[in-house]
């Protein structure tokens, strides 16, 4: 209401889509809306579709609309919309429940809450996203809650699971172990093909991310029950391959498992709800309208500034408040004090004289054409001009930050024939392993760089030190990972970062080295959970080797000023660099 006009909720609406916090009034007059009502109205303009006189939402959104309605009660609703609130209205809460007898093992207590949480999404036809942190039992739990259904006779159809290739294995030994009268049909072998018609004769299928992809019409011609993404922030991407293909797979129930289910920015929690519940966040681009508004508007119109970090914390605080009934989150220290504890360090490796030479050699050679991109004065093949942002192409720094970063680590990661060549982190963990191999003690090895893995794996086995090794190209991931627990005859176990950071249980060692260290924090926790797990009864030491006075040094010291910053580097994505500013990359390359 503007004194004596009134305007429809739509027409508001709209004006708040276009930007606009001016609205016409009669006799050539203006209405400035509120930022209070911005605030409470914003989501609204974001999530439904303008029609005439009222504003419409798709009834998968009316969880979500519930809470954005509170604000405003003299909205008009319709009937189906008042059906919905009478089941929230009627809702009791959740309670814990019990596994069953036919379930071979023993849930802990927040595993029980989780079944009950489980049974509460099935119950309203809604999907959500298991959470937890590494090691706390996501599989196992879910395992549970499909045993539950085939014992009430509610897996009339299959379940689909679906996972990265290197965890499929995974999934059928604890089907076998904790459920073993589920029937599984692991569908992710290249005969896969005869194996459709068997689908609706088993509990469960399990079936890989790619092969999806590939048979998405296949899939779509199939009926199921639940579909469970594993390691679900494969699908962070909306507009990807993988991320269209499972939500086209016709079922009655989604689930996700992720302990990591924001990598990056609020777009990929658009992406998993896009397949969780289809259209309760609304558009993708309405989506990022609303993250956006929270934090910047106001700041806009009072010319005040903020921080990143408390504009990030605005939006989280917002956006969490829509979707917390919807994603289950519990942290070790939470729900597991008996763990026993984790410690991080920090160790510099000076560079040999040789490898420091090399190392110099490459920064002004990097330096000297990025100095010549900036002065093109022209945008770069990369999209990038000599505006505020960073100047000179995408491609060149990311080019030149991936060969600092392996020159850090080894010459011969530049250059083949320096296989032979020590380095300083190769000579500090070569030490540290010998001592540990004295001691009877056993650990874990990341790197990103198969080759230096390769190199490490030759100096060990020249020492005698036993190791297993584990890659992109590991067929039976399994087999070593049994001997590793089992047997006492491998000190190191070597592992490539992607393909081992997820999947792995590997208690059995005590210290972890991460010899290039991926800056961003999430992944490197995955791979240091491969060991601090559930199961486990000694503490976990984490050393992160740093060459100081390189680009890793001075990525670290950005990352606690600018997290963006490295989140877009070490996912080799550009967005953030977009945003780096010209004293920034100077900095970097300094």
């Amino acid at each position: 209401h503007f004194d004596d006009q009134t305007l429809s909720f739509p027409r508001l609406l709209g004006a708040l889509r276009r930007g606009n916090r001016l609205v016409p009034l009669g006799h050539g007059s203006v209405g400035v809306l509120p930022l209070e009502w911005l605030r409470r109205a914003g989501a609204l303009a974001a999530f439904g579709e303008l029609d005439g006189d009222e504003v419409r939402f798709r009834p998968e959104q009316a969880w979500f609309l519930d809470g954005l309605l509170a604000e405003l009660p003299e909205v008009k609703i319709d009937e189906k919309f008042a059906e919905i609130r009478e089941r929230l209205t009627r809702f009791e809460g959740i309670s814990p429940l019990r596994e069953r007898r036919s379930f071979r093992g023993k849930l802990r207590p927040y595993q029980r809450d989780a079944l009950g949480w489980l049974r509460f999404l099935r119950d309203l036809e809604l999907g959500g996203c298991l959470a937890d942190d590494m090691g706390l039992g996501k599989t196992v739990q879910v395992i549970a809650h499909l045993e539950a259904l085939r014992l009430d006779r509610e897996l009339d159809r299959p379940a689909l699971v679906v996972a990265p290739r290197s965890v499929i294995e995974n999934w059928q030994r604890e089907f076998a172990r904790f459920a073993p009268r589920l029937e599984v049909l692991n569908a992710s072998g290249p005969d896969r093909a005869s194996l459709y018609p068997l689908f609706a004769d088993r509990h469960v299928i399990l079936m890989t991310y790619a092969l999806v992809r590939s048979d998405i019409e296949l899939l779509r011609k199939q009926k199921f029950d639940t579909v469970i993404l594993d390691e679900a922030q494969a699908i962070k991407n909306g507009e990807s391959l993988t991320a269209k293909s499972v939500r086209l797979i016709p079922t009655r129930h989604r689930l996700a498992l992720s302990g990591t289910p924001i990598e990056n920015h609020l777009g990929e929690l658009w992406s998993l709800f896009e397949f969780l519940q289809p259209g309760s966040l609304g558009r993708a681009k309405g989506f990022a309208a609303l993250a956006d508004e929270v934090g910047d508007g106001e700041e806009a119109v009072k010319g005040e500034e903020s921080t990143t970090e408390e504009r990030a914390r605005k939006k989280g605080v917002s956006i969490a408040a829509t979707v917390r009934p919807f994603i289950l989150r519990r942290t070790k220290t939470q729900v597991a004090p008996e763990l026993p504890p984790r410690t991080e360090q920090i160790i510099e490796c000076p560079m040999s004289p040789s490898q420091r030479a090399l190392y110099d050699e490459m920064l002004s050679h990097y330096r000297a054409l990025i100095r010549a991109e900036k002065e093109k004065k022209i945008p770069g093949r990369g999209g990038y001009g000599t505006g505020k942002g960073m100047q000179g192409s995408t491609l060149l720094v990311l080019r030149a930050l991936l060969r600092l970063r392996q020159a850090a680590c080894h010459p011969a990661l530049l250059d083949r024939d320096r296989w032979g060549e020590g380095s300083g982190k190769l000579d500090t963990l070569l030490e540290r392993v010998a001592e540990l191999a004295e001691n009877g003690q056993r650990c874990l090895v990341f790197s990103q760089f198969t080759t230096f893995l390769g190199i490490v794996r030759d100096r060990l086995d020249a020492m005698e030190i036993g190791t297993e090794y584990l890659d992109g190209k590991t067929r039976d991931r399994q087999a070593c990972v049994d001997r590793f627990q089992k047997e006492r005859s491998s000190t190191a176990f070597l592992i490539s970062l992607k393909a081992g950071g997820v999947g792995l249980n590997l208690t059995a060692a005590d210290y972890v080295f991460l010899l290039d260290p991926w800056w961003n924090p999430a992944v490197e926790a995955q791979a240091i959970d491969r060991a601090h797990r559930i199961g486990r009864s000694g503490a976990v030491i984490a050393y992160k080797l740093i060459s100081p006075g390189t680009v890793e040094e001075k990525v670290l010291d950005l990352q606690r000023e600018k997290q963006e910053l490295a989140a877009a580097i070490l996912r080799e994505e550009d967005g953030w660099l977009r945003k780096l500013s010209a004293e920034e990359l100077g900095r970097l390359f300094s």
